[in-house]
């Protein structure tokens, strides 16, 4: 191989349009997937505190949001719902006029069926909104019930596929939850919809404002016991196994930012379509530093973002998706 001075690394790098010609890896608006919250009510846009630029919406001002980020280009959206009223089983995740149901009725009408190009209705299946304790399964004995928490997120799941969901996302970490939720699927007719497990997701500290947007703060304990350790790297290849021989058709690493190695493995492992998640606190990071003029958040971002493409991610979760569509279209 030659060597310097006959090898100069800094050639393809002069001007940049050779910098885009020789480029590895490219972001585009494809792959990105906007997370939104629904709440109850009607003419609410309300910005959430420790995300500044996210709301919480109403159905009605959900479906102009959704037109907005159809019409940046964006394929799909992940959908959390917050309840009217909370119990002990999180039941009202599965009721058919709850708020998520509601909303997945009205972007169905209202912003797909006028479209060439249909957003993809993801939906978060998870029982930690709408539990009054904020776990994501029953708590019997003082645990939380792995088993007792399958029918139920099934359920949920079933309940968004048949009022407009394109796509669910069990994010509660049980196991055995992929194989119940396609299970149920299959048998309700439903067997063409898509499931993107959380299947290495993180028990982290990067959640801290999700907590807030979607109400979900556990009321004693912590998700330790369900979610995975942070040490942990064979663990998450192990369970990315067992989702994908229960059915997922996409996995997800969860956080992002201190997990890139992990999406590296999981997708040189698997050869699998692969989402990584830009979580509430990564954002919320770069939007304090941005507001105190200590970093340029449109680099900031996009490079964050490149780097899940380098690292493997075949889509990206993330907060920032309106900005950088708008920001990959100047």
């Amino acid at each position: 191989m030659p060597a310097f001075p006959q090898l100069r690394m800094r050639r393809l790098r002069k001007t940049e349009t050779l910098r885009r010609m020789v480029r590895e890896n490219h972001l585009h608006v494809d792959d990105l997937i906007y997370p939104l919250f629904v709440v109850p009510g009607s003419g609410v846009k309300r910005e959430i505190s420790s995300m500044p630029g996210c709301y919480h919406f109403s159905v009605d001002t959900l479906v102009e949001e959704c037109k907005a980020v159809r019409d940046l280009g964006i394929p799909a959206i992940m959908l959390f719902g917050i309840p009217e009223r909370k119990d002990a089983a999180g039941t009202e995740a599965a009721n058919p006029e709850g708020t998520v149901q509601r909303a997945l009725r009205a972007l169905s009408r209202e912003v797909n069926t006028a479209s060439d190009a249909p957003l993809e209705l993801i939906t978060d299946v998870c029982l930690c909104e709408y539990t009054d304790h904020g776990h994501c399964g029953p708590v019997i004995n003082g645990e939380i019930a792995n088993d007792a928490a399958l029918e139920l997120l099934a359920r949920v799941a079933l309940s968004h596929a048949r009022v407009g969901a394109t796509m669910v996302a069990p994010s509660d970490m049980m196991d055995g939850r992929v194989a119940a939720i396609r299970t149920h699927l299959d048998n309700n007719n439903f067997s063409n919809t898509p499931i993107m497990s959380y299947a290495a997701k993180y028990a982290s500290a990067y959640y801290g404002p999700f907590r807030e947007a979607a109400d979900s703060a556990p009321q004693f304990g912590d998700r330790r016991s369900y979610q995975m350790d942070p040490a942990n790297g064979d663990e998450a290849l192990e369970e990315v196994r067992l989702d994908l021989e229960e059915g997922a058709d996409i996995v997800m690493v969860k956080p992002g930012l201190a997990y890139m190695d992990m999406v590296r493995r999981v997708k040189d492992t698997f050869h699998r379509p692969t989402a990584v998640y830009n979580v509430s606190g990564e954002y919320a990071m770069v939007k304090a530093a941005a507001a105190q003029g200590w970093i340029d958040e449109r680099r900031i971002v996009l490079e964050t973002l490149t780097g899940f493409k380098r690292a493997g991610a075949d889509l990206i979760l993330t907060y920032h998706a309106k900005d950088a569509a708008q920001w990959l279209k100047d």
